[in-house]
């Protein structure tokens, strides 16, 4: 399968697959990569070349990515590494 530009409706479609399959995950996300503490409800909002857009407990959180995804098979690559790179508990 081709990778796609990381327009805004591929952007939807990461945030859709992630929110509906992947919420432990985002949390983590939230929790690891966004400083917050304890997040009760964390969703994905946004992913674009330079960083992913969570709403966490009603608030906007940024996590910036290490470096400028080039499309969708890059962001998928690095949302997996994301979360294989954080403490497992």
């Amino acid at each position: 399968m081709a990778a796609d530009p990381l327009t805004p409706a591929v952007s939807d479609r990461i945030c859709k697959h992630m929110n509906d399959d992947h919420a432990s995950a985002v949390l983590a996300y939230a929790r690891h990569y966004g400083g917050v503490a304890a997040p009760a409800m964390a969703r994905m909002v946004a992913v674009g070349p330079e960083a992913m857009q969570l709403e966490v407990d009603g608030q906007r959180v940024d996590v910036a990515f290490d470096h400028t995804l080039s499309d969708s098979e890059d962001a998928h690559r690095t949302l997996v590494a994301m979360l294989r790179a954080m403490p497992q508990t």
